[in-house]
């Protein structure tokens, strides 16, 4: 099966993907698409992607779009090595801090929204404490969820769905100076993950469309 997958290097959803794919262990056929330069709204990239987002997954039969569902995707059809725990109540768990991540903190964060606030003329220094103001109210439902259920990784002692999205968005966090002091099981776990040979293959720098400072 080819794949051909869609993203930009230092977009947090795409990164979550590139993490999935590498745990799977599937190649893939890498088509940049530049955010800052806008080609996510050009007329080939919303054919593909009628929301003009990133990421999008060519499996041959369509492009798949969102970034959990693909996720999800790989899990079902991929099912070694498993994104999520055997149980369906540790599944449910693992399921909501990737949610609080995907769902809560990433979408008041992104790139739309950011040159939204911008138009409104919202400053760049109140933009910097918007960022910070959700992601500090997502890692603080996050910072015990990690404590308790993690073991290494955010749940247990294995990567899931959740280290999947925790390691982008803390990612993140450099780009905006976002400090992560107050999170000390959620930052661990980040810094474990990170050394992961499928996470470091994911890493924005890594991919071909970096921008090197």
């Amino acid at each position: 099966m080819a794949l051909t997958f869609h993203g930009y290097w230092r977009a947090t959803a795409p990164y979550r993907v590139r993490i999935g794919l590498a745990l799977k262990g599937l190649p893939y056929d890498y088509a940049p698409v530049n955010l800052a330069a806008g080609e996510q709204r050009e007329a080939d990239y919303m054919r593909l992607n009628p929301q003009g987002l990133t990421p999008s997954l060519d499996a041959g039969d369509g492009p798949m779009t969102q970034s959990l569902s693909i996720l999800e995707w790989l899990e079902e059809t991929h099912p070694e090595p498993p994104l999520l725990p055997s149980d369906a109540r540790s599944r449910q768990v693992v399921r909501a801090m990737a949610a609080i991540i995907a769902c809560d903190i990433h979408p008041l964060n992104n790139l739309r929204v950011l040159k939204q606030l911008a138009a409104l003329g919202v400053s760049e220094a109140d933009r910097q404490t918007w960022i910070g103001r959700w992601m500090a109210e997502g890692f603080a439902a996050l910072e015990p969820m990690i404590a308790r259920h993690g073991d290494g990784f955010a749940f247990g002692a294995a990567p899931t769905l959740a280290d999947c999205c925790l390691v982008p968005q803390v990612y993140s966090t450099h780009r905006y100076e976002v400090d992560l002091s107050p999170y000390p099981a959620l930052r661990a776990a980040a810094e474990h993950a990170q050394n992961h040979p499928a996470f470091l293959a994911a890493h924005p720098d890594r991919q071909p469309d970096a921008v090197k400072a």
